[in-house]
């Protein structure tokens, strides 16, 4: 794996995180076919929402994910989900990680979780691809949209999926939702430009209306590469994935264009050509071509609500740093950033 220090790889079991090996070792034996042990635990460094680990066997390695310990709000951390939209997703050919199990009895380990299989590639910790040369870095970024592309193509009723979600309206219920989360966990605070984007986003919402399988985080950290080419052997972190708009998902993923480096590893305000990279113009444009589309009339208000989602992911983050339940070492700075992205959210609403 590729990436910062700070995230890739995997360390010891944080304090926060531990749980009965010798527990999860006899489920895997009665549950995992083909699995021997003995089992060693790591936890790997990156990731905010679900505790995630890495499983070493002689034979071979898994990936385990389970939810948090302690209080969780309402229909949050569902590694079930996860596990379920994967499991669909294999068979067709998508790149995702085989489901080896999944165990919802939280007397196990204290927790749900689902084991997985452990995809060795390249995980990159920001969009602009600096680890491999400039000439190669818009095959990257090709990769990435081809593979969105193809999730919003396929046919989720024929996947089994048609009720993993409710059709229509998705935009205006993840505003309502995202609104109701946000004002509802005390714990964090208010901040004055999220509360100005709980009165703008219902009453500035796009007309169209589709509904397609949706990641919710699809971004270049949640991507497994092949180790010498540009081609996406996984996706991973489907905890945000439901039905519901492309265009809402897409353009979570464009963001990358408007976010500066420091957050979600943005390529924003740097010299495209210069390091290789597509235009955000040749990017939607691309995307559309694939999937037949002309254009993305409301791209600015779809980046807005995105960039106000992602602000309230934060201030959800805060919250559980204010309460103990935060997962990862970094928990407390991407909190912190909470403030900086409502504020490019409230600009990127004076656009449209």
């Amino acid at each position: 794996m590729q990436g910062t220090e700070q995230f890739s790889g995997t360390g010891p079991i944080r304090a926060q995180n531990k749980f009965d090996e010798l527990a999860l070792a006899q489920w895997m034996e009665n549950n995992v076919a083909g699995y021997a042990g003995p089992l060693q635990v790591e936890q790997f460094k990156g990731g905010q929402s679900n505790p995630t680990y890495r499983l070493k066997t002689p034979r071979r390695d898994y990936v385990l994910r389970r939810k948090p310990p302690g209080q969780l709000l309402k229909g949050a951390h569902a590694v079930e989900r996860e596990a379920r939209v994967m499991a669909a997703l294999s068979p067709m050919g998508f790149p995702v990680p085989k489901i080896f199990g999944t165990c919802e009895d939280e007397s196990v380990l204290g927790s749900g979780f689902f084991v997985m299989e452990m995809i060795e590639g390249r995980i990159f910790w920001e969009s602009g691809f600096r680890g491999v040369p400039a000439g190669e870095r818009a095959a990257y970024m090709d990769a990435m949209n081809a593979t969105l592309a193809q999730l919003h193509s396929l046919d989720y009723a024929a996947l089994g999926l048609a009720d993993y979600g409710r059709p229509g309206r998705y935009v205006a219920r993840q505003v309502e939702r995202w609104s109701r989360q946000y004002l509802a966990d005390e714990a964090a605070g208010r901040d004055p430009n999220m509360d100005r984007l709980v009165e703008w986003l219902p009453a500035h919402l796009p007309a169209g209306d589709q509904t397609t399988l949706t990641h919710g985080d699809f971004r270049a950290d949640n991507l497994v590469f092949h180790q010498t080419e540009p081609r996406v052997l996984a996706v991973l972190d489907w905890e945000l994935s439901t039905l519901g708009d492309p265009l809402a998902d897409f353009a979570y993923h464009a963001m990358m264009y408007r976010m500066p480096q420091d957050i979600l590893g943005g390529i924003g305000g740097l010299d495209l050509a210069e390091l290789g990279l597509p235009t955000e113009a040749s990017y939607v444009a691309t995307y559309c071509q694939r999937t037949g589309r002309e254009r993305i009339a409301d791209l600015d208000y779809y980046i807005a609500f995105n960039m106000f989602r992602f602000a309230a992911i934060l201030h959800g983050i805060r919250a559980r740093v204010a309460r103990g339940t935060a997962v990862s070492d970094d928990a407390r700075a991407t909190s912190d950033r909470f403030v900086r992205v409502a504020e490019l959210a409230w600009e990127q609403a004076q656009k449209v």
